[in-house]
C-alpha cells in the first residue's frame, strides 16, 4: 500500500467524455490519534453504505441500468479496445457511475449512449444470467424491454430535473421523488401540510417520496424500516460503531439522534439532530450524512442522500475563524435593508477541513464548501456550521495550473498577472465568505414561507451567498484582518467570477441547450445583471475574432454587487416569487447561440475536460499480531473502475 509520504502524489488521473478524475490527499491524517482514525473509518463506511440510495433517487431505472452495464463489462471485457460499440458502452458506464445515473450530473440531460441498441441487446442476451439484475424466473427480454427505451429513446426520461418555465416541473422530471403526481398536486399537498402545522419549522417532504395510491397522495418515508431500509440499516450499523469511538459526548449524542431519525423518520428528530450537531465544535473529526440538499428536486423540497467525512486543517482554519469571529460586523455593515439583517448573529462556526471520504451526492463530484443546516429557523435561532474543503480545492488548483485556459480567455497581461498572483487565495476566501457568512446572513420576515420562491429558491439562495462574498472580498476589513495582502487582490476574484458567469461556464453546456443547474444560473444571473446595469463598465469585446471580458472600474463594480445583493435579499426575505422568477428567467437561463458556439470551439482546442471529480482513497484497518486494530491505512492506488465495481459489490444494498 502507498502512504502519502512514500511516492510523489498524482492529482490528475483518468479522463473520459467531458470528465477528468482527480485524487485528493489526506494531508495530516497520519497525525490523528488511533481513536480519531477509527472514527473517520467507521463514518466513512457509513458514508459509502448509502450509495445506491442516490442512484435510485436520481431515477427509478438507474440501478437496473447500472447493474446491467456492469454485468456486460465483466462478461465481455475482452471486447474493450477492439470494438467501437463496446468502447462507447464502457465510457457510458463510466458516465453513469460518475453521475449516479443516466443523466448528466450538472446539466441533467440524458446521456446519448454512443452504441447501437441492437449491439446492446445482443450483448445482454449473451451475458450469463447470474450476472444480470434479474428477478426469480425473470427473462432477459423482460429486462431489455424495460431499460432499452430509457437508454435509447430521447423522449423517455429526457431530464432528471426540469426547470423550464411553463412546464409541469414534477411530471417532466425523471428524478424518482414523485410518482403519478403533478406539480400542482405536490405543491398543494405540502402547502396544506404546512398550514396544518402552523409555526412548525420542520422541513416537510425532505425525507420521503410522494406517490399517488388509489387516488390519494401518500408519502413513502426513507427510514430503516421503510423505503431504502436495507442501505439505511447498514448506515446505522456503521454509525453505531462510530458512536463508540466518538471524540466527545456531544459527538456521541449527535450520532445517536441521527440514528433515531433514520429509524423513525420523524423530521422533528432531524431538527434536534441538526441543533445538537451545531453545538459540537471541539472535535477534530466531523461528518455530514443524510437527506440534505434539495437541488435534485425540481420543487426544492426533497433531500438527496449524501455523505462526507472530514477532519480539521488546524492551520488553515485560522482564516475561517477570523471571518466567523467577525460575523456580526459583516452583518451590520451589509448593504441590504436593515430590516432584513439579523440583529444578533448566532453560532457562526467555520473551519477549513480535509475531506477523508465522499459519498452519495457528494461523490464523485463534490462541493468545495458546505454550510448547514439548511432550515432558516435553525440558522436564525442556533446559527450554522461551515466548512471549506481545503484538500479538494488543492486538487483542483494543482490540476488547473499551466493548462492554457487563462491565456485563451484573458487578453490583458496585467489581468493575467493579477490572477496568477491572487486567484487561488481569493477563490478560497470567496468560498469562505459564501459558506461561513453568506448563507447564514439576513433574515426572513416573520410571515414569509421559507419555500415561497419554489423552483427559483435554490438559485436565489446561491446568488445571495455569492453576492455577499463578492461584496465583502473588496472590503478593506479583509486586509485589516490579514486575510488579503493588499487592496488589489480582490480584483482577481471580480474578473474571474464575471469571466466564468459570462463566458467560460458555457463550456459546461451542450450546444443548443439553456442553463439549468442552480449554481450556474446564479453565476449567469449575477454576471449578466451587472453587465446590463454597468453603463459599459463591464463589457464583452471582440478582438481578432474572439470575445474577451473587459472591466474598466472595479470600485463601481462593487457598488453594483451591493445593489443586487440588496435586491436579492429583499426577494428572499419577503418571499417575492414574481421578482425571483423575473430575475432568474431574464438573466440566468438563456444562452446566446453564437457566443456559445465560439466559447465551445475555443475550449475544444485546449483539449481540457470541463468537469472534475474524485477517486476516493481506500481506507483499511491494520491489525497487530495480537489481533488488535493498530492503525488505519490510506491507499491511493485504486483505479476508477476498480473502485466503482468494488462499491457496487460491497455497498450494493438495493
Amino acid at each position: 500500500m502507498q502512504s502519502p509520504e512514500s511516492t510523489p502524489f498524482q492529482y490528475a488521473n483518468e479522463r473520459f467524455a467531458d470528465i477528468q478524475m482527480l485524487r485528493y490527499r489526506l494531508n495530516g491524517f497520519e497525525n490523528l490519534t488511533l481513536r480519531q482514525k477509527l472514527f473517520v473509518y467507521y463514518l466513512s463506511e457509513a458514508t459509502l453504505a448509502g450509495r445506491d440510495i442516490t442512484f435510485d433517487q436520481y431515477g427509478k431505472y438507474n440501478l437496473l441500468i447500472r447493474k446491467t452495464l456492469e454485468a456486460v463489462v465483466v462478461a465481455h471485457r475482452c471486447l474493450i479496445g477492439h470494438d467501437d460499440d463496446m468502447d462507447a458502452l464502457y465510457v457510458y458506464l463510466k458516465r453513469v457511475w460518475f453521475s449516479n445515473g443516466i443523466h448528466h450530473h450538472y446539466g441533467c440531460e440524458k446521456f446519448e449512449p454512443g452504441f447501437s441498441e441492437e449491439f446492446f441487446r445482443n450483448l445482454v442476451r449473451n451475458t450469463p444470467g447470474q450476472l444480470l439484475p434479474l428477478g426469480e424466473e425473470e427473462k432477459v427480454e423482460t429486462l431489455l424491454e424495460v431499460i432499452c427505451p430509457v437508454i435509447f429513446d430521447p423522449a423517455v426520461c429526457p431530464k432528471r430535473v426540469n426547470q423550464a418555465e411553463g412546464e409541469d416541473l414534477v411530471s417532466s422530471s425523471a428524478c424518482n421523488l414523485y410518482e403519478g403526481v403533478s406539480q400542482q398536486e405536490a405543491e398543494q399537498f405540502y402547502a396544506e401540510m404546512k398550514a396544518a402545522h402552523t409555526g412548525d419549522g420542520a422541513s416537510w417532504g425532505l425525507n420521503s417520496r410522494l406517490v399517488k395510491k388509489n387516488g390519494r397522495l401518500v408519502e413513502e418515508t426513507w427510514t430503516a424500516q421503510g423505503l431504502y431500509g436495507e442501505p439505511i440499516r447498514h448506515v446505522v450499523e456503521w454509525l453505531e460503531k462510530a458512536a463508540g469511538v466518538a471524540e466527545n459526548e456531544q459527538q456521541k449524542l449527535t450520532i445517536e439522534l441521527l440514528i433515531k431519525y433514520y429509524q423513525e423518520g420523524d423530521l422533528h428528530i432531524f431538527d434536534r439532530y441538526s441543533i445538537e450537531w451545531l453545538k459540537e465544535t471541539e472535535g477534530v473529526v466531523d461528518f455530514i450524512n443524510g437527506f440534505i440538499e434539495v437541488y435534485g428536486d425540481p420543487l426544492g423540497l426533497k433531500g438527496t442522500w449524501e455523505g462526507i467525512v472530514h477532519y480539521k486543517d488546524i492551520e488553515a482554519t485560522r482564516r475561517t475563524r477570523l471571518i466567523s469571529d467577525n460575523a456580526q460586523w459583516f452583518e451590520d455593515h451589509s448593504p441590504v435593508d436593515p430590516k432584513f439583517r439579523k440583529k444578533v448573529v448566532k453560532g457562526v462556526v467555520a473551519h477549513v477541513v480535509c475531506a477523508a471520504m465522499l459519498g452519495g451526492e457528494e461523490y464523485p463530484s463534490s462541493a468545495i464548501g458546505i454550510n448547514l443546516p439548511n432550515a432558516d429557523w435553525i440558522r436564525a435561532t442556533h446559527g450554522s456550521k461551515s466548512v471549506t474543503i481545503g484538500n479538494l480545492t488543492e486538487a483542483y488548483n494543482k490540476a488547473a495550473h499551466g493548462n492554457g485556459f487563462r491565456e485563451e480567455f484573458i487578453d490583458d497581461d496585467e489581468v493575467l498577472s493579477l490572477i496568477e498572483k491572487y486567484d487561488d487565495l481569493c477563490d478560497d476566501l470567496h468560498t469562505d465568505l459564501h459558506e461561513c457568512l453568506g448563507h447564514g446572513s439576513g433574515q426572513l420576515l416573520p410571515d414569509t414561507d421559507p419555500d415561497a420562491l419554489k423552483a427559483y429558491g435554490s438559485t436565489i439562495e446561491e446568488a445571495r451567498a455569492d453576492l455577499f462574498g463578492l461584496y465583502y472580498i473588496a472590503d478593506e476589513k479583509l486586509v485589516q484582518l490579514g486575510l488579503l495582502p493588499d487592496g488589489e487582490a480582490y480584483k482577481a476574484q471580480y474578473y474571474s467570477y464575471l469571466l466564468n458567469g459570462l463566458l467560460t461556464q458555457l463550456t459546461r453546456i451542450r450546444e443548443g441547450h439553456q442553463i439549468e443547474e442552480a449554481h450556474m444560473r446564479n453565476r449567469a444571473l449575477i454576471a449578466r445583471w451587472v453587465m446590463s446595469h454597468s453603463d459599459g463598465n463591464v463589457c464583452l469585446c471582440r478582438k481578432e475574432g474572439k470575445t474577451f471580458l473587459h472591466i474598466r472600474d472595479f470600485g463601481a463594480l462593487r457598488e453594483l454587487f451591493a445593489r443586487l445583493l440588496a435586491e436579492v435579499q429583499r426577494i428572499k426575505s419577503e418571499g417575492d416569487f414574481e421578482a425571483a422568477r423575473h430575475l432568474v428567467e431574464d438573466y440566468g437561463v438563456k444562452v446566446e447561440a453564437q457566443l456559445h458556439a465560439e466559447v465551445l470551439e475555443r475550449y475544444r482546442r485546449l483539449n481540457l475536460a470541463p468537469y472534475k471529480g474524485f477517486i476516493n482513497p481506500r481506507l483499511s484497518l491494520v491489525y497487530s499480531p495480537e489481533g488488535e486494530v493498530a492503525d488505519v491505512c490510506v491507499d491511493y492506488t485504486e483505479t476508477y473502475e476498480h473502485q466503482m465495481m468494488r462499491y457496487s459489490q460491497q455497498y450494493g444494498f438495493l
